[in-house]
C-alpha cells in the first residue's frame, strides 16, 4: 500500500507539469517560433517555468503535511524533495542560460554582454539572478559529498535561504514573465498555487505543532545513559495518548534551553508510547546531539508529529492470520525497531529480530530487548563483529536464511544506516522476500 501511495504522488507531481506547459503554450503567439534565436527563447521560458513548478513541489513535501507523512513515508518525501532539487537547479541555470542565448543570437551580441545587459537594463531581472545564486548555494551543501561535511544546523539552516529564492523567483514572474505579466487569470492562479503551499507550510509547520506543544505541555523527567555516547529521554506531559502516537513513528523535537530552543531534530520513539510518557534515546552524532545528556530534568520540549509510516500496519495479512516478522536493526536504528518489538503482535517465532553491531558494546537497548524476548517468548540475535569483506557479513542472504528458514514468507522491517540498509535489501531479495514486504526507515535523508 505504501508503494501505492509513493507512486501516485510521484504521478500526482508529473501531472502537474501538464498545465505548466499549457500556460507556456497558450501565451505563445502562433508563428513567432520560426527560427532558432525564437526557439530557445521558448525554451527558456519552459525550463523557467518548470523550475519555478518544482520551487512549489519542493516546499509542498516538507510541509509536513500528515497524509504525506504518514501514508506515503517521511524518508520517501525526502528522497523525492532531495531527487527534484537537483532538477529544479538544472533548470533554473538552463533557463538563465537559454534566456541569455536566445537573446543574444536575436541583437547579435556575445553572450557575457547580453547577460550584463539583461541584469542591468531589465526590470527586476537582478531578483531572479540572486535567487538563482542561492538555489545553486543549497544544492551545493546539498551534494552528499559536502553535506557529508557539515554539520545537521548549518545544512538546515542554508536549506531556509530556498523561501528568499521562491520570494524572489515569485516577484521577478511576475514583473517580466511573459506568462503572467499580462495575463490576469495566470496571475491569480498562479498566487493561488502559491498561497496554498504558503497556508500548508504554515498550518502544519507552525500552527498544529505550536498548538499541540502547549497543550501537552510535554518536559524531560529523565535523562538516562543508555552505552558510550547513547542517552534516552523520558518525557511527560498530558493527554499523550491524544497524538495518536504509534510504535515506529519519530517526532520532531525542540528543547527551550540554551543552545537547542532554535533548532528541531527528528529523533524515533524507543519505546511504545504511554498516556503521560515517551521516549527518545539519541545517539551522540557530533552535533548538537552531543549535548542532550547535560540537559536538565524540567526542560520544556516542544514538537511537531506524530511522523512517519514504519508502524504496524505495514504489516500485511494473508487469510485469517498474520505473517511471521522479521526485524533487522543497526546502529540507531533500534530505536523504531524497539517500539515495534514490543509491540507488534506474535509469540516465539512468529517475531524475530536480528540485531547488528560491529562490537558487543554498539548494541544499545540490548538488555531491555532480552528481557521482552524472555517475556514474550520471542526470537532475539545480536549478529556482532565487523564486516570485513562481503562474504563475511551475517547479513548476507544465506546466513539469513539459516537464521530465519522462513524468511521468504516473512514481513520484514529494516532499519540502520544507509549502507547496511541498502545491502540488507539486496539480500532479502536473493532471498526471495518479495520488495512489498520489506519495509524501511531510512535516516539519512
Amino acid at each position: 500500500m505504501r508503494l501505492l501511495w509513493s507512486r501516485a504522488l510521484l504521478a500526482t507531481i508529473c501531472a502537474g507539469v501538464l498545465p505548466v506547459l499549457f500556460l507556456w503554450w497558450q501565451n505563445t503567439i502562433p508563428g513567432s517560433l520560426d527560427n532558432a534565436a525564437a526557439c530557445l527563447t521558448a525554451a527558456g521560458r519552459i525550463t523557467g517555468l518548470l523550475a519555478a513548478y518544482l520551487l512549489l513541489v519542493l516546499v509542498a513535501l516538507m510541509a509536513r503535511v500528515p497524509w504525506l507523512e504518514n501514508r506515503v513515508g517521511s524518508d520517501v518525501t525526502a528522497r523525492y524533495h532531495r531527487a527534484l532539487g537537483e532538477y529544479t537547479v538544472v533548470l533554473a541555470c538552463a533557463h538563465a542560460a537559454l534566456i541569455i542565448a536566445g537573446y543574444a543570437w536575436q541583437t547579435g551580441t556575445n553572450p557575457v554582454a547580453e547577460t550584463v545587459d539583461v541584469v542591468v537594463d531589465y526590470t527586476d531581472v537582478w531578483l531572479s539572478a540572486v535567487a538563482l545564486g542561492l538555489l545553486l548555494l543549497v544544492g551545493t551543501v546539498s551534494a552528499r559529498a559536502v553535506r557529508r561535511r557539515l554539520s545537521y544546523e548549518s545544512w538546515y539552516h542554508v536549506h531556509l535561504l530556498v523561501y528568499l529564492a521562491i520570494g524572489l523567483a515569485f516577484s521577478h514572474e511576475f514583473a517580466v514573465g511573459t506568462d503572467f505579466s499580462t495575463s490576469p487569470r495566470n496571475r491569480l492562479l498562479w498566487s493561488g498555487a502559491h498561497a496554498v503551499v504558503a497556508a500548508a507550510l504554515l498550518l502544519f509547520r507552525v500552527a498544529v505543532p505550536l498548538r499541540r506543544s502547549l497543550r501537552h505541555g510535554v518536559r524531560i523527567t529523565e535523562v538516562v545513559a543508555e552505552g558510550p555516547g547513547v542517552v534516552s529521554l523520558y518525557l511527560a506531559g498530558r493527554d499523550l495518548d491524544l497524538l495518536g502516537a504509534e510504535a515506529g513513528q519519530f517526532l520532531r523535537w525542540r528543547f527551550l534551553a540554551p543552545g537547542h530552543w532554535w533548532q528541531s531534530h527528528p529523533y524515533s520513539l524507543s519505546e511504545a508510547p504511554g498516556p503521560d510518557r515517551l521516549r527518545i534515546t539519541v545517539k551522540d552524532l557530533g552535533d548538537s546531539s552531543s549535548s542532550l545528556a547535560r540537559l536538565p530534568p524540567g526542560t520544556r520540549v516542544w514538537f511537531e508529529g506524530p511522523y512517519g509510516a514504519f508502524t504496524a500496519r505495514r504489516r500485511g495479512r494473508h487469510g485469517s492470520g498474520t505473517r511471521p516478522v522479521l526485524l533487522i536493526a543497526g546502529g540507531a536504528g533500534i530505536t523504531p525497531i524497539r517500539a515495534l518489538y514490543e509491540t507488534l503482535p506474535g509469540r516465539g517465532a512468529d517475531l524475530v529480530l536480528l540485531y547488528r553491531g560491529s562490537r558487543h558494546e554498539d548494541l544499545v537497548l540490548y538488555p531491555e530487548l532480552a528481557a521482552i524476548a524472555a517475556h514474550r517468548g520471542l526470537g532475539l540475535y545480536p549478529l556482532v563483529g565487523p564486516r570485513r569483506s562481503p562474504g563475511q557479513d551475517p547479513l548476507r542472504a544465506e546466513n539469513l536464511r539459516r537464521i530465519v528458514p522462513d524468511l521468504a514468507q516473512r514481513e520484514v522491517y529494516l532499519c540502520g544506516p544507509a549502507g547496511m540498509a541498502r545491502s540488507a535489501r539486496q539480500e532479502l531479495h536473493r532471498a526471495g522476500v518479495p520488495r512489498r514486504r520489506i519495509h524501511t526507515e531510512a535516516f539519512e535523508f
